[in-house]
């Protein structure tokens, strides 16, 4: 059974930083991409951004580009969000996922249960 555990989501002010984790377990995390993706209230889920399995390409959504950082720590089987200068629109709940490399979420097999991030103006 793969499990994926998200952390670190909370009330933030605009300009604010937070820091999101993600731990796998029961998973061959080192050979899977990581990813984030977010939905807020009313809308669809959208891609934040993903990381190979060896960590050498990333790929961010314009909204988040030079703000977020996707990072991952192998020998923890952990994945982090780094989400700085936060805005009132990145408000949303964020869900990491495991496996291709992709923009789209139907390419990923295992997902979290979601944290949530408001950021307050």
């Amino acid at each position: 059974q793969v499990q994926l555990v998200e952390s670190g989501g909370g009330l933030v002010q605009v300009g604010g930083s937070l820091r999101l984790s993600c731990a796998a377990s029961g998973h061959t995390f080192s050979s899977s991409a990581m990813a984030w993706f977010r939905q807020a209230p009313g809308k669809e889920r959208e891609f934040v951004a993903t990381l190979s399995w060896s960590g050498s390409s990333t790929f961010y959504a314009d909204s988040v580009k030079g703000r977020f950082t996707i990072s991952r720590d192998n020998a923890k089987n952990t994945v982090y969000l780094q989400m700085n200068s936060l805005k009132p629109e990145d408000t949303a709940v964020y869900y990491c996922a495991a496996g291709d490399y992709s923009l789209r979420g139907e390419k990923y097999d295992y997902w979290g249960q979601g944290t949530q991030v408001t950021v307050s103006s």
